[in-house]
């Protein structure tokens, strides 16, 4: 199952957010989107899950346009991990993740013993079946954001969406967090999910290996692997900051970007006004 966007144009009525973006994703794929606030990775987001019409351009889901897809369609093809979620009621684990069953079951239908083997399943894959008859409002935020990435697991789909995944996370479950997104991509076929997420930190499309679509401006600025496309010039446009790429001793690259903005004379005034 592919994911393919040509040449979108986004946004709400006739205001406009972005134009000309193309992307593809599939099964072992991790794309990462980076970019500032406002350059309309939301927006996009929203359109590749075919909640919000292109203002030009297609979604396409398999061989068919998402538009021509009823919503029950395309949930068995697409997985969404929201960046927050705060239940109504004080559900246990298991039953948020049990949420992601809904997609699999016809009106009216209520989820049986098949469904909860999958989101047990679900979250013992990714280390806290232990946690199935906790209190979700109770869990960390790294325990709670596992919760719906076994939710988006069990719901059973190729893709799966990802806004922000590791926002307001501690350092640690930042890195789980990466670590359980890595090993849904590199799984065993027919395992293997393909991971669109959104980030504010470029060190973390380092550590995943995905590839990268930065986005300046409601545009695609640079589009491959990571390696390539976070370039100390690169970043430093689309961030309005002097920045540095080093790399460690274990040969990963990291981003370090400066705190003395009016020393460097390489950063031009157009590339302040953009953070």
């Amino acid at each position: 199952m592919m994911l393919q966007a040509r040449e979108l144009a986004i946004g709400y009525g006739r205001m406009q957010v972005g134009a000309d973006l193309s992307l593809s994703v599939q099964a072992g794929d991790i794309l990462c989107l980076l970019g500032p606030n406002g350059c309309g990775k939301t927006t996009l987001f929203r359109t590749l899950l075919g909640l919000l019409p292109p203002l030009a351009g297609e979604v396409r889901l398999g061989d068919t346009r998402i538009t021509a897809q009823r919503r029950a369609e395309i949930a068995r093809r697409i997985a969404y991990v929201p960046q927050a979620h705060a239940p109504p009621f004080p559900f246990e684990a298991q039953e948020v993740v049990l949420m992601g069953r809904t997609a699999r079951l016809g009106p009216f239908a209520q989820p049986g013993k098949a469904d909860r083997d999958a989101a047990q399943k679900a979250m013992d894959q990714l280390g806290i079946g232990d946690l199935a008859a906790r209190d979700y409002s109770r869990l960390s935020g790294g325990q709670r954001q596992l919760v719906l990435i076994a939710r988006a697991l069990a719901q059973d789909t190729p893709l799966i969406v990802m806004d922000e995944p590791t926002a307001s996370l501690d350092f640690g479950n930042q890195a789980q967090v990466l670590a359980r997104i890595s090993g849904l991509a590199q799984g065993a076929s027919p395992e293997r999910r393909g991971i669109i997420l959104s980030t504010h930190d470029p060190d973390q499309a380092f550590a995943l290996n995905a590839r990268v679509l930065l986005m300046h401006q409601g545009r695609i600025m640079a589009d491959g692997p990571a390696s390539e496309v976070l370039t100390a010039h690169n970043l430093s446009t689309v961030y309005g900051i002097p920045v540095t790429i080093e790399t460690t001793g274990s040969g990963r690259k990291v981003c370090l970007p400066s705190l003395h903005l009016q020393s460097d004379p390489t950063i031009t005034s157009d590339a302040l006004t953009i953070a």
